[in-house]
């Protein structure tokens, strides 16, 4: 072959690479990523149900997978990047009867929970967006949420993946909203379960929050045992901020 030919084709090789490096999005699955993470945060190399409670994790130490503790309680938490439009791919584990979650900037919630099996599953189930709820006087729901369109959830004990594509409310120069946000395309152990969600409020009983173009990626961790690897963000191009 001609060396400038292959200088070419070498070229063009490192382009391809680099693109799919660049696709691969941000990695989040360090604690680096996070503002000030719980001490409880350990990193494994390998996780599974503890075979002498089946509500419990089993760990070894390493630095691939996040996990919420020994006791499977920690701070939820929360990146130090904030993103607007962005598709997240996440993948996670938990025991019997566990729940978690991940909540684009903080306030869209997409239900992580035991739901393996269930026929008709809820807004409150795994992938469900999680309804509007009130803390006080005790924790009540407002509404149902959205349940997914199919239920996708994997038995405890195995690695599950979704995949969300996240679009951000939109705002005038005034501050004010003009579009809601939505997710247009949840995906979960390759089901889809959700198309062009719009969501006219946050979810949970953050549903009276201030919304904003951008916020944070949450990984919830406070309410049950929960593991998760190669947390990745690809962000599209940002809504204009409020000013």
């Amino acid at each position: 072959m001609p060396l400038r030919s292959f200088a070419l084709l070498m070229l063009f090789a490192s382009s391809s690479l680099a693109s799919a490096a660049d696709n691969d999005g941000i990695d989040l699955t360090n604690l680096d990523a996070w503002r000030k993470p719980d001490k409880l945060w350990l990193l494994a190399d390998s996780v599974g149900v503890d075979t002498d409670n089946p509500k419990r994790l089993s760990a070894t130490a390493g630095k691939k997978i996040l996990i919420n503790g020994a006791k499977g309680r920690a701070r939820d938490l929360l990146s130090k990047r904030a993103f607007g439009d962005v598709e997240v791919h996440v993948e996670f584990l938990i025991p019997k009867g566990s729940n978690s979650g991940v909540k684009l900037q903080g306030l869209y919630e997409i239900q992580i929970c035991d739901s393996w099996g269930l026929k008709q599953p809820k807004g409150s189930d795994c992938g469900g967006v999680y309804p509007r709820a009130e803390l006080k006087p005790k924790y009540h729901y407002l509404d149902k949420g959205v349940p997914p369109r199919v239920n996708a959830c994997k038995k405890p004990g195995e690695w599950q993946t979704l995949d969300i594509h996240f679009q951000a409310p939109r705002f005038d120069g005034d501050g004010k909203k003009t579009a809601n946000a939505r997710f247009l395309k949840v995906v979960l152990n390759g089901q889809l379960i959700h198309d062009n969600v719009e969501l006219p409020t946050p979810t949970g009983h953050a549903w009276h929050n201030q919304e904003s173009a951008t916020g944070p990626l949450l990984l919830q961790g406070d309410h049950g045992p929960v593991a998760f690897r190669n947390v990745r963000v690809r962000p599209s191009s940002p809504p204009p901020k409020k000013e």
